[in-house]
C-alpha cells in the first residue's frame, strides 16, 4: 500500500528519523498456465488455506481427451516394442515357409510353360506376344519366389539391435509426452503454495482466464512485514540485514525488526529532476522483517520504523 505523498511529507518533516508504511505480507500471485474457462472457487476471499489446498478449478475437458491420447499412444508404442523383443511366432515362421514353398512351385510352372513356348515359335504354334507374356510371368515368378525367402530369413533371424532401439525411443517418448500432459492437467487445478490467507480471486465464475494472468492471490502467513518509505537524507545510513526497531499503531512497546531490503530507486520524482533541497523529499520503499510474536497482527495497519 502506498502513502500518499502529502502525508509522508508532512510526517517526515515533524520527525525525521522515522520512516512511515504499513504492515504487510508476501503477495503470492497463482497464474493460469493454459485459457480455459473457471467451473469451481471452493475456497472464498479471506480464507485461510495450507498448502496444497484447490482454490481454483479450471476447466479441463480437453486436457482429459489429450491425456487419454498420450495414454493410447503410449500403450501402442509399448506393444509394438514387446513385438520386436519377442520375436517372430512359430506360426508365423511356418508361414512364411509355406509361402516360399508355393513360390517355389509358381517358378517352376512358369519356367515350364516358358520353355515350352520357346520350343513351339520355331513352328509358329505360338507367337511372339505369347512367348514374351510366358517369359514375363518367369521373371515375376523368380521375384516372388526371392521376395518370400528373404521374408523367411528375417523371421528366422529375429529382430534387428536397431529396431529394438528405435522401438525403446518411442516408448520413452511416448512416456514423457503423457507425463507432460498429466502435468498441465494438473495445472488446471491451481493449488495454494503456501500456507496463508486468499487475498482475492480476480477471476469470477464461468469466466475464461487468461493464459499467464493470475488467478488466486495469497498472502503469506509464515511472516509478517513492515514495508516502510525511508526519507532520502536516512537512506545511505540503512543497508539490508540492519536491525532496526518497528512501533505499530495499536500495540505498546516496540517489535525488533530487521531490513530484509531496501529499494535501490526512490520510489517518487527521480533524483535528477529535483535540486539539493528537494532531494530530502524523496522516499525509498524498504521491507523490514518482523519477529514471529508479530505474525498474528492484521495487514495494513500504520507502522513506524525508527532509522539510526
Amino acid at each position: 500500500m502506498m502513502l500518499p505523498m502529502f502525508i509522508l511529507d508532512s510526517c517526515a518533516a515533524r520527525n525525521e528519523n522515522l520512516a512511515l508504511g504499513v504492515t504487510s505480507r508476501e503477495r503470492v500471485a497463482l497464474t493460469a498456465t493454459s485459457s480455459e474457462i473457471v467451473v469451481s472457487l471452493p475456497v472464498e476471499e479471506g480464507t485461510e488455506v495450507k498448502q496444497g489446498a484447490l482454490l481454483v478449478q479450471l476447466d479441463n475437458s480437453l486436457q482429459l481427451a489429450n491425456v487419454a491420447l498420450a495414454q493410447a499412444d503410449l500403450a501402442r508404442s509399448t506393444a509394438n516394442l514387446q513385438k520386436l523383443q519377442t520375436g517372430a511366432r512359430d506360426e508365423e515362421i511356418a508361414a512364411a515357409r509355406a509361402d516360399v514353398d508355393g513360390a517355389r512351385a509358381a517358378l517352376l510352372s512358369a519356367r515350364a510353360t516358358y520353355e515350352r513356348s520357346v520350343a513351339l515359335i520355331t513352328s509358329d504354334t505360338v507367337s511372339q506376344a505369347r512367348l514374351d507374356v510366358d517369359l514375363a510371368q518367369r521373371d515375376s515368378a523368380q521375384a516372388a519366389l526371392r521376395r518370400a525367402e528373404a521374408t523367411l530369413r528375417e523371421l528366422e533371424n529375429g529382430t534387428r539391435s536397431e529396431d529394438i532401439a528405435i522401438g525403446e525411443a518411442e516408448v520413452a517418448a511416448a512416456k514423457a509426452q503423457l507425463s507432460a500432459e498429466q502435468q498441465k492437467l494438473k495445472d488446471l487445478q491451481i493449488r495454494a503454495s503456501r500456507d496463508g490467507v486468499l487475498d482475492s480471486l480476480p477471476w469470477n465464475l464461468g469466466e475464461r482466464v487468461t493464459q499467464g494472468s493470475p488467478v488466486a492471490i495469497l498472502l503469506a502467513d509464515d511472516q509478517l512485514l513492515a514495508r516502510v518509505y525511508v526519507p532520502e537524507p536516512s537512506r545511505v545510513h540503512l543497508q539490508e540485514g540492519d536491525a532496526i526497531q518497528v512501533r505499530i499503531d495499536g500495540i505498546d512497546g516496540l517489535f525488533d525488526g530487521r531490513v530484509r531490503w531496501i529499494s535501490s530507486e526512490p520510489a517518487f520524482t527521480p533524483y535528477y529532476a529535483l535540486n539539493q533541497t528537494d532531494r530530502a523529499r524523496l522516499m525509498y520503499l524498504a521491507e523490514i522483517a518482523l519477529p514471529p510474536e508479530a505474525n498474528g497482527l492484521a495487514v495494513g495497519v500504520p507502522a513506524q520504523a525508527i532509522l539510526p
